[in-house]
């Protein structure tokens, strides 16, 4: 039988399962909503360009699967649909295809598609944590924090990862000058003995003009030549004569404006402490802006930009005076917000539109751009360290910290009880009630709480991965399983399938608390002959097989093929699901009041997976005697599994570690060779 098995399991492996192709462009173009469209294809890669209404180029959209494969618990790969504006921010994320059981037919595809929700509006270059933050620890941070979906955190931990790794090669291929780190800040120590002079001797106030006649260039040959007459009156004219002075820095602050202004300054600060203030002070003609211009709002005639960038500006809509020695203009503070990617530290480019008109009514407006570049000096600066983003390994780790405590307690107790302390739990009147208040515990705690009922298809997600030569790190983004895993991998070692089957699997412990409820309701006991339950217990490796034959030769169907286990019916879910799941667990419980624990002893093929695995177990750690079968029966008779031999020989491979057998050896009350041993002297007296 063993040997069948994992003959069947290797003759199966050299078979793998195609990836998916990437979608095709009409497939693409269907997730591109208007008025937006799908441009070309970007040099082969499944990158597409993304064009605006007017047919300019907006954005990129593209599928993850393609750029980042990362495996879910499948072992297949989340595929999303990804649309980014050429600043790196999500205009829309949505998904395309998954296998992540917890959504086919668990919770559903509700949570999954809202949980893809939150990044729209978002930047790549926010780090973006999946999580809440704990106590005050968002305050202040430049984390954004993303609500994962109970039940199935680990499940969008892997689809944020594979969001994040495809997106980041886009920006990286396409969108230069994306900001990777936090830009830097004023410091507000920072003292220097600055005054107007010593600013432009250090380049830190620069100044900017263009002549009447240099405008009168840039027009020449249009339409809009002959329509700024003073220009042509005075060719040698300053039509703009700019200052530009970062007065976010205390120290140059100081050096440039009065108190009353810095005061005031200082107050808008306060209220919006990410905003970097700019001085203009301009003394040409230009003025900045139009007799429409609304204070507070954004300048009619002045933008900037940093890396190719656009930077927003906006009025800082207060009076401004300055200090004796600084040239006298129309003077006017803009402010920008570091946050969206305005680094004061590196040079920037303020770009003023002088403005033509030609016509008296309706006019044609004619504009030509003056770009004025600027740098402040990096001392007046910190560049704050980026956020360290922890791995998605160590964020689901400080996430389930207590929860793993208090479970690596529980194992650490139950290797203690089925290990030294076996014999003394096996007594009897104490090992029924300890039993049962465990299982109580482990049906509560890690199946219902911690959410690690164990699974086939994190097995078949495994397999899938291996054959695949792809990355196991999947596995990391459930610590709380992947530590049941290892107490179940340790047990096998030891004790073979008896430990998980027998302490650790919480639907297992349903079906024992439903045999106990039969028991208790006196209602009649289903148990197959010998015969008949050798053979039912070889369908759990032909279901292994099965599921093994899916993953190869049809990988899609895998999900709707591991619901042969009532886990996330059960467990997972609770039973929240479609009245045939619910109806196909019930079943089995309602079963387990008449036959006992029917579906672990005949139908699991996790259980199947135990049992080879036990294989590695290295002593028989149930104790046996000479006449443990010859005379004795004892414990065969009240094995409920089924896993003695006539002969008195444990088939570990059946055995679920319930203790039994270990009570009835160790009671003088109850076992026979005991108490015929106990006997004998008695009789020789009597002779």
């Amino acid at each position: 039988m063993w040997r069948a098995a994992i003959t069947l399991i290797l003759w199966l492996a050299p078979a793998l399962a195609a990836p998916a192709e990437p979608l095709t462009r009409a497939e693409i173009a269907a997730f591109v909503s208007p008025p937006m469209e799908l441009g070309e294809q970007v040099e082969n890669r499944p990158v597409w360009e993304l064009l605006n209404s007017g047919g300019a180029l907006a954005g990129y959209v593209f599928e993850t699967e393609p750029l980042a494969p990362l495996p879910g618990f499948s072992g297949a790969p989340v595929n999303l649909f990804v649309a980014v504006d050429l600043d790196g921010r999500f205009i829309d994320v949505r998904l395309i295809s998954h296998n992540e059981p917890i959504f086919v037919s668990g919770l559903g595809e509700a949570p999954f598609r809202a949980f893809l929700d939150q990044y729209r509006g978002l930047s790549i270059s926010q780090p973006m944590v999946v999580g809440t933050p704990y106590g005050g620890a968002g305050d202040g941070t430049a984390l954004v924090y993303l609500d994962g979906v109970t039940k199935a955190t680990a499940s969008v931990r892997i689809a944020h990862e594979s969001l994040l790794a495809a997106t980041r090669d886009v920006a990286r291929d396409r969108m230069e000058g994306i900001a990777t780190t936090p830009p830097a800040a004023p410091i507000p120590d920072h003292a220097e003995d600055l005054d107007w002079q010593a600013l432009v001797d250090q380049g830190l106030a620069t100044r900017h003009t263009v002549t009447n006649a240099a405008i009168e260039t840039a027009f020449e040959d249009t339409r809009w030549q002959y329509d700024d007459p003073e220009a042509a009156a005075d060719p040698d004219g300053a039509y703009l004569d700019l200052w530009i002075v970062d007065v976010g820095p205390p120290a140059i602050a100081a050096a440039v404006l009065t108190e009353a202004t810095r005061d005031r300054l200082a107050l808008l600060q306060r209220l919006n402490p990410t905003e970097e203030p700019i001085l203009l002070i301009e003394a040409g003609r230009h003025g900045l802006v139009t007799e429409d211009f609304t204070r507070n709002t954004a300048p009619d005639l002045v933008t900037a930009e940093q890396d190719g960038l656009p930077v927003a500006l906006r009025d800082a809509d207060i009076a401004v005076e300055t200090l004796p020695g600084v040239p006298d203009g129309v003077r006017m503070i803009l402010r920008t917000d570091r946050r969206l990617g305005f680094d004061p530290s590196r040079p920037w480019t303020l770009t003023v539109e002088a403005v033509r008109e030609h016509g008296m009514f309706q006019p044609e407006i004619g504009r030509h751009p003056l770009r004025l570049d600027h740098a402040t000096d990096a001392r007046f600066f910190a560049v704050p360290e980026a956020p360290r983003r922890l791995s998605p390994a160590a964020e689901a780790l400080r996430a389930r910290a207590p929860d793993l405590a208090i479970l690596g307690a529980g194992l650490v107790a139950l290797f203690l009880a089925m290990g030294p302390f076996m014999r003394g739990l096996a007594r009897r009147g104490v090992l029924t009630p300890v039993r049962l208040a465990a299982l109580a515990a482990m049906t509560a705690f890690v199946g219902f709480w911690g959410q690690g009922q164990l699974t086939m298809a994190t097995v078949l997600g495994v397999l899938r991965t291996a054959l695949d030569g792809g990355s196991f790190a999947f596995l990391l983004y459930d610590p709380f399983g992947l530590l049941v895993w290892a107490g179940a991998i340790a047990g096998l070692v030891v004790w073979g399938r008896a430990l998980f089957c027998g302490w650790l699997c919480p639907f297992g412990a349903l079906q024992e608390f439903a045999a106990h409820l039969g028991r208790w309701l006196r209602l009649p006991q289903v148990e197959p002959s010998p015969a008949w339950d050798r053979r039912l217990k070889l369908v759990k490796y032909a279901v292994l097989a099965g599921l093994v034959a899916t993953v190869f030769w049809a990988p899609d169907r895998i999900d709707a093929a591991v619901e042969v286990e009532p886990f996330k019916t059960a467990i997972t879910t609770f039973f929240l699901r479609e009245w045939y799941y619910v109806a196909y667990a019930a079943l089995w419980l309602v079963m387990g009041l008449f036959l006992f624990k029917g579906f672990c002893r005949y139908v699991c093929p996790l259980g199947a997976v135990m049992a080879l695995g036990g294989l590695i177990r290295g002593r028989n750690w149930i104790a046996r005697r000479a006449e443990c079968g010859t005379p004795c029966q004892l414990c065969r008779v009240r094995c409920r599994y089924g896993a003695i031999a006539a002969s008195g020989k444990v088939d570990y491979a059946e055995c679920f570690g319930c203790l039994d057998c270990v009570q009835i050896h160790d009671d003088p009350a109850q076992c026979v060779p005991l108490i015929l041993a106990a006997r004998a002297p008695r009789r020789k007296e009597a002779a």
